[in-house]
């Protein structure tokens, strides 16, 4: 169900070749100007994997300021020809929040929480409009499978004052590995200044809750949805593979971050991978395995509607939006 304008279909030379019988190079940037503005005003935007009911919930962006630490092995200038490059003004990274949820045979299951406000202030709409311009009830939700466990991905389970549950009656699937990572008293002592009052957090409110429940790698963690190990991000970063039928999405979490960024430029690590040779080996492994599928992919941090398919690009790899 993808719908790709004449504006935004640009493709890498081997594909081309193949497809065309083209000898020159293309890049597919994503979604007009004007879809992308629709889905983001409505808030949500809705699609079909088989039988599977997949919204996707904008929850805002963060502008993030430049700085020559934010990719560890280019340099501010090569960040901003490469959003140029890819249709993006230079003036900040554009980092946006997307959450799927999915229905599948009748039960509501969410991939990550949102920000819950509490990252970035244009963030944390996913439930103050998008959930209800969707027609989903947050009390219906029955599970959410969590990818990792960063604040952008988990602080919407948290209340932001009194860290209450957001999602009370859901059960709440975390990778195992990625748990016990957090959770280990030792970590907080191993952390810059800065990060440890979000650890803190996390160790405070998650062994408390009686709704989490810890699985295994490359297990199916509930009928229809397997996890796929896809460590590198942080230790225990899981994907989550949703099949009906012949159709399969890959949730990726933060397999890559922004597309013309990380997908383009597949050897480039964001501050944020725990460990980026390991992530940037994820990183093509994943990309090449949903190519050979033909499978839809979905990236927390990719341009509304955040889901769609990702083709070869030179030596990186492009993506094209469903919307």
């Amino acid at each position: 169900m993808l719908r790709v304008s004449r504006r935004n279909l640009i493709i890498a030379a081997p594909l081309a070749a193949a497809v065309f019988g083209l000898d020159k190079r293309l890049t597919i940037f994503g979604a007009s100007p004007a879809a992308a503005a629709t889905a983001i005003e409505a808030g949500f935007y809705k699609f079909k994997v088989g039988d599977v009911e997949v919204t996707a919930l904008y929850d805002g962006i963060w502008e993030k300021d430049h700085d020559p630490g934010f990719i560890k092995n280019v340099s501010v200038d090569d960040t901003k020809a490469a959003l140029v490059a890819g249709g993006f003004k230079p003036d900040f990274v554009p980092i946006t929040f997307s959450v799927m949820v999915s229905n599948i045979g009748g039960k509501l299951v969410m991939f990550d929480s949102g920000t819950g406000g509490q990252v970035s202030p244009k963030a944390g709409l996913m439930m103050s409009k998008g959930m209800a311009a969707a027609g989903i009830d947050p009390g219906k939700i029955e599970t959410i499978l969590v990818t990792h466990l960063h604040p952008d991905h988990v602080f919407g389970l948290m209340a932001k004052d009194t860290n209450a549950p957001v999602f009370p009656n859901a059960e709440i699937v975390i990778p195992a590995k990625e748990y016990g990572f957090w959770m280990d008293p030792a970590l907080i002592g191993k952390l810059p200044d800065g990060y440890r009052p979000v650890v803190q957090r996390l160790q405070t409110v998650f062994p408390g809750w009686k709704n989490i429940r810890r699985v295994e790698a490359d297990k199916e963690v509930i009928p229809g949805v397997h996890s796929v190990a896809t460590y590198g991000h942080t230790p225990g970063h899981t994907s989550y593979m949703v099949s009906s039928g012949k159709s399969v999405l890959h949730v990726l979490g933060d397999v890559s971050n922004i597309p013309v960024l990380f997908l383009k430029h597949p050897t480039w690590q964001a501050v944020f991978d725990s460990d980026g040779d390991a992530a940037a080996a994820t990183r093509r492994a994943v990309m090449d395995r949903v190519i050979a599928e033909g499978s839809m992919i979905a990236g927390y941090h990719y341009p509304f509607p955040a889901a769609g398919h990702v083709a070869k690009d030179g030596d990186g790899y492009a993506f094209t939006p469903a919307a």
